[in-house]
């Protein structure tokens, strides 16, 4: 043991004493208790702090369900029942409806490619049919779609339990029909065509009426309009097959049908790229989307106008044309109340 040198001075107090005393006691026990072993009060040595590793293949609990979190890949597989943790959630406004920019901490498995919750949910707007604002008439890419997946509970439905093809997706004399009408009763019952949440379930009196927008596992969304009743909420997870609400006529509709359409990113394709209608069954398990599926824009983008005639109304060209007069009224700058000029021309398209 090293010894320790206590200096003292003529000014030393009698509690001064007392402390050094019990100072001196504590460092000889201590020495004591070392000898031996190499121990030296001056020279401790730091035990070594080995890490801890992390338990990778725990059962986590949520609301009844279980789900594995995978030690070889170390991401979560995302349920879309379960809640999620939210880091932050910025909500904005649009002209034609309601954005919600959600960011989330976890990943999902996409067509077996691992990507962020947030490239997949950045845009949840439960009132505008086509909130992500991307123009594919430049789609110059190919993306592979698995419809369906039997080998993991991930399977497909017809909308209907008859699909008879009333009316196609293409132009009409002014307008372009961005779905496939079906044939049906009022009352018939609606079915998820795939596996998804429920985006949007709403009522658009001056269009689809009655109408549901379902967002699935393989990027696309569906769209079911015209019913007479919707039975599922916004956000409410629905598996293929599974019932969506009653088919009707509501909306602009002559007559009761399911208008039924496909959508990537927003922009419709033609259902029977998909679908065999006649048949009742797919085409295929898994499509290629190209911008094939897209050509079709360029022509629907087509502007038309109307030239004023005498005694011509703003409610009268809306009925001839089949454009809602509010529309007419916003791509021309002008209300219900502003008297038409003969020779005008406005723009219906």
């Amino acid at each position: 043991m090293q010894h320790i040198f206590i200096p003292f001075t003529k000014h030393l107090t009698k509690s001064s004493f007392v402390l050094l005393f019990l100072t001196f006691v504590v460092l000889s026990t201590y020495a004591q208790t070392t000898k031996g072993k190499g121990g030296d009060i001056f020279n401790i040595k730091v035990p070594d702090i080995l890490p801890v590793e992390a338990d990778t293949n725990i059962i986590h609990e949520d609301e009844g369900d279980e789900y594995e979190d995978y030690a070889e890949t170390q991401k979560s597989v995302f349920d879309p029942r379960k809640q999620q943790t939210i880091i932050s959630e910025d909500t904005s406004s649009i002209a034609e409806g309601e954005i919600s920019i959600i960011e989330v901490d976890e990943e999902i498995k996409l067509d077996c490619v691992w990507v962020k919750i947030a490239e997949y949910y950045s845009v949840w707007d439960s009132r505008s049919v086509n909130p992500y604002r991307i123009d594919h008439s430049r789609f110059n890419d190919t993306v592979q779609v698995v419809l369906y997946d039997s080998l993991i509970g991930r399977h497909w439905s017809v909308p209907l339990k008859h699909t008879f093809r009333t009316d196609d997706f293409g132009p009409r004399k002014y307008r372009w029909h961005y779905g496939t009408d079906l044939e049906l009763d009022i009352g018939d019952s609606i079915f998820a065509s795939f596996d998804g949440i429920v985006r949007i379930s709403t009522y658009a009196g001056n269009g689809y009426g009655n109408y549901i927008v379902l967002r699935h596992y393989n990027g696309l969304e569906t769209l079911y309009a015209h019913l007479s009743k919707s039975l599922v909420d916004v956000g409410q997870y629905v598996k293929a097959g599974e019932y969506l609400g009653r088919g009707g006529s509501t909306g602009r509709s002559t007559g009761p049908h399911l208008h039924y359409e496909i959508r990537f990113e927003g922009t419709p394709m033609d259902p029977e790229y998909f679908y065999d209608f006649k048949e009742e069954a797919l085409i295929s398990r898994v499509c290629l989307i190209t911008e094939s599926n897209f050509q079709y824009l360029n022509r629907a983008r087509r502007v038309y106008y109307h030239r004023v005639s005498s005694g011509d109304t703003i409610g009268a060209i809306s009925r001839k044309y089949r454009v809602p007069a509010s529309r007419i009224c916003k791509l021309n700058g002008i209300s219900m109340k502003t008297r038409l000029k003969r020779g005008r021309k406005l723009r219906i398209k």
